[in-house]
């Protein structure tokens, strides 16, 4: 999905479009939008983000249409957001999916304000879910296992940073766990951690693996949920981006010139990049 965060000027509009200006600073999402004429479409949810992740046909840049890794792009006018004044388009980018995905997450979980929330996975959407979770009051618990992200972790708001769900449960658990990273196994290991009736979200996707809770889990027991959280409502993408223009939530980026855009991809794939490869035009 090269080119899925994309930031930048408005400069022209097409036929009908009242809502935005040339001029405007905007960012536009991964799901810019959907059929409208499948039987999920026919529901009449909300056209972006995750429900049209359940349409037959969506419209999705870097997938079905072309990524934005270029000096023009031509985008859906219903998908993109204005930017809050002061956030600078390297810091937007980031949020249009990673803190999209991140922030819709811990609002899915819908923690009460004194539950603690972890988050599994310090990277590239996990770096952002410890900031959201920090700048919301939460107490606030890293999961990872890259000892090397232990003190990034507490600076950004971790009060306490583990390794795996059994240190979770000894360092007292938690009522939320978000998984921000791509393992299914590290997940299903961190509800050794979850509390009764806590809830652990699946805000990533395991390209090689599955989620299972196991036959021994005590999940029913404890009225613990499961629940699968992506871009949740254009709402939610508002929220994100003002809590990084009240400095709040800093994304952390690799800028690199359109020159280089070659090797900013080949070291994001790499993992070479904390945590976010951004392209300038």
């Amino acid at each position: 999905m090269v080119g899925h965060e994309a930031a930048g000027d408005v400069v022209a509009v097409g036929p009908g479009v009242t809502h935005r200006r040339p001029g405007d600073r905007v960012g536009a999402t991964w799901v810019q939008g959907t059929c409208g004429r499948c039987d999920y479409c026919r529901l009449n949810l909300p056209l972006t983000g995750q429900s049209g992740m359940n349409c037959a046909a969506p419209v999705m840049s870097g997938l079905t249409v072309p990524g934005h890794h270029a000096e023009y792009v031509a985008v859906l006018a219903d998908s993109t957001v204005l930017l809050p004044d002061g956030v600078s388009y390297e810091h937007a980018a980031p949020v249009l999916c990673a803190g999209y995905t991140s922030w819709s997450a811990l609002r899915a979980a819908d923690p009460e304000p004194h539950e603690r929330v972890a988050v599994l996975g310090i990277g590239g959407l996990g770096h952002l879910a410890v900031q959201f979770s920090h700048a919301c009051g939460f107490d606030t618990v890293a999961i990872t296992r890259s000892p090397d992200k232990h003190d990034l972790a507490r600076r950004l708001g971790a009060s306490t940073v583990v390794s795996d769900g059994a240190e979770l449960a000894a360092a007292g658990g938690a009522d939320v766990i978000l998984v921000t990273g791509t393992s299914y196994e590290a997940a299903t290991d961190a509800l050794q951690g979850l509390r009764p009736h806590g809830r652990l979200v699946l805000a990533t996707i395991d390209p090689e693996g599955s989620f299972s809770i196991g036959p021994a889990s005590p999940v029913w027991a404890q009225r613990q949920q499961i629940i699968g959280a992506t871009h949740n409502g254009l709402e939610y993408l508002t929220e994100a981006l003002r809590l990084v223009a009240e400095g709040k939530v800093t994304p952390m980026v690799e800028v690199f010139p359109k020159e280089r855009i070659a090797e900013a991809v080949a070291l994001a794939a790499k993992g070479e990049v904390r945590f976010r490869a951004v392209v300038t035009y």
